[in-house]
């Protein structure tokens, strides 16, 4: 196939790339690199079966070309991360909004399948745990930003079904929790490398409220095996489905892990909610997902203990640093 991935040198869009040039399918890339980076992608350049496009995907002439060329759309471009959420509420709004409109536009123009990438932030502050797709979805007031992004989502989500329904576009809604791995950074807030790279600093871990939350982190390549075998199951079309891990574990255990892992003497320092974000921020105390669906479909089991990932990140962090 030819595979189009919009936010393709993004984190989880790298690692999706790789995997589908080692399948031997053709790959293509639109990036506007306003949170990827050109580096994740560059040891991919040389090959003949993958292009990029340095572009925004509002820009529909170039969004139309790509989609009309393409077989499969693979949509992850998104503004992501908490701090990235609160600081710029219009930026994460407008971009996750319009551009996932512009895609779905796109793609049934020429009746491409589309694989839309969600969020566990779609549940909000719901405490039935685990997260079942269908379940009910409990939010804050619109004067906290805090639920922009969640709300943007949900709007994407249902232009995606609405698609699929009013127009019979082949479409596959993944819910991602917590996807973490090599080249992610903390720059907008990810918890994972932001402790990480103050690990391998020796530098303090910085604990956002009282530690106690809890969260289950998926590997980036449990992520994509995902992502590939939802692409090439018809029963996929027209369902919403959670990718995520089995290991619950609270952010203060989290941390210390990071530091046993990295042999690091650093010690943990807890920070309220409204210096690191903004006055009234509310937080989802725990993040569980329900994946029984995902399995039914398509056999997915997460392969990669979250200690794994854990070692594969320090170890990259400290190739990045040239840190011993």
């Amino acid at each position: 196939m030819h595979v189009l991935i919009t936010g393709g040198a993004g984190f989880i869009g790298s690692h999706l790339a790789e995997a589908l040039l080692a399948a031997d399918h053709r790959v293509t890339v639109i990036d506007d690199l306003s949170t990827g980076r050109f580096a994740n992608i560059e040891p991919l350049v040389a090959s003949p079966q993958f292009h990029f496009a340095i572009e925004t995907i509002t820009n529909e002439t170039v969004l139309d070309r790509l989609a009309s060329e393409c077989d499969f759309i693979y949509h992850l471009a998104a503004a992501v991360g908490v701090e990235l959420i609160v600081r710029s509420p219009v930026h994460v709004i407008q971009t996750n909004i319009l551009g996932t409109e512009a895609v779905l536009r796109a793609a049934n123009r020429y009746r491409r399948p589309v694989l839309l990438a969600s969020t566990s932030e779609i549940y909000g502050k719901s405490e039935q745990v685990p997260f079942k797709e269908d379940d009910d979805r409990v939010l804050g007031p619109t004067t906290r930003s805090r639920w922009c992004y969640s709300t943007s989502k949900a709007v994407d989500e249902f232009l995606a079904l609405a698609y699929h329904k009013e127009r019979g576009l082949p479409v596959i809604i993944a819910r991602l929790f917590n996807t973490v791995g090599p080249r992610q950074t903390g720059q907008y807030g990810m918890v994972v490398p932001r402790f990480v790279a103050q690990a391998v600093a020796q530098e303090p871990i910085t604990v956002y409220g009282d530690g106690q939350q809890s969260r289950c982190f998926t590997d980036v390549e449990d992520v994509v095996r995902a992502l590939l075998l939802l692409a090439k199951t018809p029963a996929a079309m027209g369902n919403v489905f959670n990718i995520g891990g089995i290991e619950e574990v609270t952010i203060l255990e989290l941390a210390r892990r990071v530091l046993s892992l990295a042999d690091s003497t650093a010690e943990v320092v807890f920070i309220p909610y409204e210096k690191a974000y903004e006055e009234g921020f509310e937080d989802m105390r725990r993040r569980v997902p329900d994946t029984s669906r995902l399995r039914a479909v398509t056999g997915w089991q997460p392969r990669v203990s979250l200690d794994e990932t854990l070692h594969r990140m320090i170890a990259y962090a400290r190739e990045q640093t040239n840190t011993p």
